[in-house]
């Protein structure tokens, strides 16, 4: 991992995009990193483009800024590659990575010229195939960890059943397919 890690998240209100950078720094953290996350809102009404952050790093971290110049971004709903400029500023040394099931070939198109490395995964499908509804912020959290190398996978989905049990303390029987969903997305997420 480089000493310093910058993600920028794009997602839409109610896709789970802030608790998905929310949950991203705590694993980090878990594993003696510093880290920072946080959500920036526009309008504030689900279904409306958000954007959140993540700075994950081997050091302290001095900035306490919005991320303009990202090493990943993630892209949680691909409708927004035509109406959020989702690579503004990300390094072509990074990635982007896509909730998608575009072809390489349309999303070459969407992205217009950025020429870093293209991650997707079909997080609807994963999502609905371990825990029977849509949602996407699991199997993102889990491309991003793939991608970035911000930890191992055994670190993740041990510090992510930690988490499940806590967070989901009253509704214990959503643990199991989160950890499935983590699980397939880390096997899913493909470079095109």
């Amino acid at each position: 991992m480089n000493d310093l890690i910058e993600i920028r998240w794009h997602g839409r209100g109610g896709q789970g995009a802030k608790t998905a950078s929310l949950l991203l720094a705590d694993a980090a953290f878990n594993t003696g990193k510093y880290i920072q996350g946080f959500p920036e809102y526009g309008p504030e009404r689900m279904g409306a483009p958000l954007t959140a952050y993540n700075r994950i790093s081997e050091k302290p971290i001095t900035i306490h800024s919005n991320i303009y110049e990202p090493d990943y971004v993630v892209v949680v709903d691909d409708t927004l590659l035509t109406s959020v400029p989702v690579t503004d500023g990300l390094k072509e040394s990074g990635a982007i990575v896509i909730n998608t099931t575009k072809t390489p070939e349309e999303l070459r198109k969407l992205l217009k010229g950025y020429n870093g490395n293209i991650y997707t995964i079909d997080a609807k499908k994963v999502s609905l195939e371990t825990l029977g509804k849509y949602f996407p912020n699991t199997p993102m959290l889990a491309a991003i960890v793939k991608v970035a190398g911000i930890m191992t996978d055994e670190e993740l989905l041990d510090d992510m059943k930690k988490s499940f049990k806590h967070k989901f303390a009253k509704k214990p029987e959503v643990i199991d397919g989160n950890m499935k969903a983590l699980e397939m997305a880390l096997k899913e997420v493909k470079k095109i």
